[in-house]
């Protein structure tokens, strides 16, 4: 069993590395035994996570990068190869929400900027489409690798409030499937592109959608999401590991093109 999900040694990309979810994913592919490149704009973010993986006797690089820049991936493709080698594994993780793309009592859905959602767009999507080109050509080149992309529950049902996230999720999961097949049939049959969907987890970007920042009591946005969770609570970010473990370990050497819930059974309720 230890040798079905066996990473050590491997070359794991993680953008939005300094992110709750994707710094969790790194600490433990860390503590597995796999070299890790902490990507993320806002470098102190991914400093903080690298030093602990190396203060813990791991391996881990910093690298500032921005998933939208062809250019700064095609150089943090460079450090990487030079630091730490060949490229095994992309975690794309870099994503999230805007308050401008959100409608609210003071923003209507008419009013929503197209600026505002074309950039949630364009981080989310577009930013998950650029790593796969640039650290996915190696992998093509290479003959084998692993990307596992981050999409969402909005991408299944989309979510009140956000539809330019929503929309952006749901791409998300389109393209990791165009993407499984296109990587077989073109160029190795050795390469699995799958995602994760996660559930509610508690992060920077929702933390006061769903709990009241001053009391920490629930707000009815995150009360009417632990009502349709049954196991009735968010989930930790640790509770992401063990899937993301067998996506990326031999132990799914033959699952490809698939996007798993990890959601406390959010999905599986209909509300009645």
């Amino acid at each position: 069993m230890s040798d079905l999900f066996d990473l050590k040694d491997k070359t794991i990309v993680i953008t939005g590395g300094g992110g709750v979810l994707c710094s969790t994913m790194a600490l433990a592919l860390a503590e597995a035994g796999a070299k890790i490149a902490v990507l993320d704009l806002i470098e102190a973010a991914a400093a903080k996570i690298a030093d602990q993986i190396n203060s813990a006797g791991g391996r881990a690089i910093t690298v500032k990068c921005n998933v939208l820049d062809k250019a700064s991936l095609q150089t943090a493709l460079e450090k990487i190869n030079a630091e730490l080698g060949k490229i095994d594994i992309l975690i794309n993780g870099a994503g999230g929400n805007k308050k401008e793309a959100t409608t609210s009592p003071d923003l209507s859905f008419f009013d929503l900027p197209s600026e505002a959602l074309q950039f949630v767009f364009n981080l989310n999507f577009i930013g998950t489409l650029l790593p796969s080109q640039v650290f996915g050509k190696e992998m093509a080149e290479s003959g084998g690798g692993i990307i596992l992309n981050i999409s969402s529950m909005c991408a299944f049902s989309p979510l009140t409030k956000i539809p330019g996230y929503s929309a952006a999720k749901a791409a998300v999961s389109n393209f990791t499937q165009w993407l499984a097949v296109h990587v077989n049939q073109n160029y190795s049959k050795d390469i699995r592109v799958n995602a994760i969907a996660p559930g509610f987890f508690l992060t920077e970007q929702n933390r006061f959608l769903l709990t009241d920042e001053k009391t920490g009591k629930l707000t009815a946005r995150g009360k009417t999401i632990i009502d349709h969770t049954p196991m009735g609570r968010f989930g930790q970010p640790e509770e992401l590991i063990g899937t993301a473990m067998w996506l990326l370990s031999d132990a799914a050497k033959f699952v490809t093109g698939i996007v798993v819930p990890v959601d406390g059974g959010f999905s599986a309720f209909s509300g009645v």
